[in-house]
């Protein structure tokens, strides 16, 4: 499988980062240092007007296009590209005041004053319309320009509340088109019973009652749902005027106010803003896990075409309580980490530092002293070295045998159900990266999906915690296993459907029971000083052997005909099960009770990694920190070695490869230092 570029006109890495060149209309002279500097840096895109409206648009109707017109064709003149933003994303104060029903209104009902961004009314037409007419300006003046070269609409949506009567008179004729116009269906799928919260009519409906879960769901889906409607309002006339032109907006994968794999299809090119927090976790190799494991859904969101890093930061971000600068060779391993999973772009926020505002201290490539001769500048330009180096790699996908489920909607309900049972135990991103790991520190790569997505191409499929079942995915989930698929599924999973409602004849719900040949009885949660031990049977299937560690959360499960491959070993549920293996149809399907320490996930996964023989990228034992990633097209491999530790590793290349940077055959031992990369290059076959 070969994917193409993101870009007809453009076959090389993108390099370069957000830029605010509004912000400097009374320094043009800055203009001219900023295209010098950026040949220096080899940075060959820029993210343009992404807060700039007051600039564009100082008066309603009155129109400035000069200052823009100037950036573009200096880009054009340098060699360099355009990503030409939207300005949604921060209203001018003319807008505001002339327009207040823009503004988004609090659960209180007091509508927010001007100020800050991100705060428009996803619902309000007037707001819409403006957004429209600037675009529609935008888009008929640059159609044509040699500069641009993919759109990029607002910045950063997000799914906060906003309570006004336009939003919840769209939310009720959402939900009446959802239940069919039916009250007494929506009525039973809240459950609205309990406390006497029966509704009588759509207009009693308002999404502040906490208590019922469906109802919040709902509203979470609802605002996904409107800000993709307006997302595609923004978009229209761009579709019109330039359907040549790709479109992307910058999701932000970490939070949990969207659902993104919706959101996914609505743009051309998925792009996400990463900033890791380096030196300032347990260890940089478990943040990487955490990064890697976003750039993973990135590139899965569109069925593995190259993804977008949209921003960066080359130094320190204006958020953390401690900030770190990054130490030597993080900036290019960092860099390099997203284009192992599946970039074609890295980009920054932002290039030149502001001299006022929130972000005046947020990292830059161009610090408040402008000139080149700082190490960030110096690490920036490495990075555009090496990228010079990759256009082979472009346009080139990611082959993957090994899934993990994770799903925005079912994490909305473990928040909203699940922690009123486990509390502070419930962790489900925490749950999802333990599963992720393995294959991290192996040098396998994973794709990471949701619910919807399909299975039938995975060797594997790991669903940790799929506490809410959406419609179709324990079918389908049980088609995958009978047809020979291998699954691992976790306590605390098929225990409701999608309105929250849980399901009747015990856990796993909807046939489950059957597929992981288990029933759970009850589940515990424990105090961060507890432990509960847990020991392998003798002679079990998949070789198991020695005693590891449960904590946070043990369930009680019985099975009948499936094969126990761990029990407990303390407390009054010793010798009953805590993991087990059933077969079902010509496949096997794994049920794990309790949340277990990475000793345990290590041990398991690597057993089902030989069993089911699971590529690695490279065929060899890699040092704790490093990892390895590979990129594929149809005449040549790209493998990504990676060491995120502190110390410098030795790897052992079982066969012969061209280094790409340093364009020689290695083989045999290779030293990778202290936050070092290697990108090798062979034959595909």
């Amino acid at each position: 499988m070969k994917h193409k570029p993101i870009f007809t006109n453009c076959k090389s890495m993108l390099h370069g980062g957000d830029y605010n060149p509004d912000q400097w209309i009374q320094m043009p002279e800055i203009w001219n240092e900023d295209m010098c500097l950026m040949k220096l840096a080899k940075c060959n895109a820029m993210s343009i007007g992404i807060f700039a409206w007051s600039a564009l648009e100082p008066e309603e109707g009155k129109f400035e296009f000069g200052w823009l017109d100037t950036i573009m064709d200096k880009l054009a003149e340098n060699n360099a590209y355009a990503i030409l933003a939207t300005p949604s994303g921060s209203k001018p104060a003319w807008l505001s005041q002339k327009y207040p029903e823009s503004c988004r209104v609090n659960a209180d009902k007091t509508r927010q004053p001007h100020g800050a961004r991100h705060n428009h009314c996803r619902t309000s037409p007037a707001y819409r319309e403006k957004c429209i007419t600037i675009n529609t300006k935008l888009a008929e003046r640059y159609k044509d320009h040699p500069a641009l070269i993919m759109w990029h609409v607002s910045n950063e949506y997000n799914g906060n509340d906003c309570h006004c009567d336009l939003c919840y008179d769209a939310f009720q004729k959402w939900l009446k088109k959802r239940y069919n116009n039916d009250i007494d269906q929506l009525n039973a799928a809240y459950w609205t019973s309990f406390w006497s919260h029966t509704f009588p009519d759509w207009d009693y409906i308002e999404p502040t009652d906490s208590s019922i879960h469906g109802l919040m769901l709902d509203w979470k889906r609802f605002k996904t749902a409107q800000t993709i409607d307006f997302f595609k309002a923004e978009s229209t006339p761009l579709r019109q005027i330039t359907p040549h032109i790709p479109i992307t907006t910058n999701f932000m994968t970490q939070s949990d106010t969207l659902d993104y794999w919706a959101f996914s299809r609505a743009v051309d090119v998925v792009s996400w803003d990463s900033y890791p927090r380096w030196h300032e976790t347990e260890s940089d190799s478990l943040e990487a896990t955490r990064i890697a494991f976003h750039h993973d859904i990135c590139r899965t969101m569109k069925d593995g075409k190259p993804w977008m890093l949209m921003e960066s930061v080359p130094s320190i971000p204006t958020r953390g309580c401690i900030k770190k600068v990054k130490e030597p060779g993080m900036h290019l391993l960092s860099s390099i980490q997203a284009i192992a999973h599946g970039s074609d772009t890295v980009q920054y926020f932002q290039w030149r530092k502001s001299r006022g505002g929130t972000e005046k201290f947020h990292g830059a490539v161009v610090d408040h002293v402008g000139h080149e001769n700082t190490r960030v500048f110096k690490e920036v330009s490495e990075v555009g070295n090496v990228l010079s180096k990759l256009d082979s790699v472009v346009g080139s996908c990611i082959n993957t045998e090994v899934a993990l489920i994770f799903d925005w909607e079912n994490e909305w309900a473990i928040n909203l159900g699940a922690s009123v049972y486990l509390g502070k135990n419930t962790k489900y991103r925490e749950e999802c990266l333990q599963h992720y790991t393995p294959f991290w520190e192996k040098g396998i790569p994973m794709d990471v999906i949701a619910q919807t997505c399909d299975l039938t191409q995975y060797k594997l499929i790991i669903a940790p915690m799929v506490y809410m079942l959406r419609p179709g995915f324990a079918d389908r989930l049980k088609d995958y296993i009978k047809a020979g698929g291998t699954a691992v599924m976790t306590y605390w999973s098929a225990v409701v459907d999608k309105s929250d409602l849980c399901f009747l004849g015990g856990i796993p719900g909807n046939d489950l029971k059957e597929v992981f040949g288990v029933w759970e009885e009850e589940t515990q949660a424990y105090f961060p000083n507890e432990k509960i031990s847990v020991k392998s049977n003798e002679k079990n299937s998949l070789g198991i052997k020695g005693q590891y560690d449960a904590i946070d959360i043990c369930s009680i499960i019985h099975t009948d005909n499936a094969e126990v491959l761990c029990t407990y070993n303390d407390d009054f549920f010793a010798g009953q099960p805590a993991m087990i293996a059933n077969n079902y149809g010509q496949g096997k399907a794994y049920y794990q009770a309790c949340r277990m320490q990475p000793d345990f996930h290590s041990t398991f996964y690597n057993a089902l990694i030989d069993s089911l023989n699971i590529n690695q990228v490279i065929k060899t034992d890699l040092p704790e920190g490093v990892t390895a990633q590979l990129r594929t097209n149809d005449e040549q491999n790209f493998i990504f070695l990676m060491n995120f530790s502190k110390d410098e590793q030795a790897i052992f290349l079982p066969e012969t490869y061209e280094d790409l940077l340093m364009q020689k055959p290695v083989s045999g031992k290779v030293s990778l230092p202290k936050y070092g990369v290697k990108i090798l290059k062979s034959s595909a076959r």
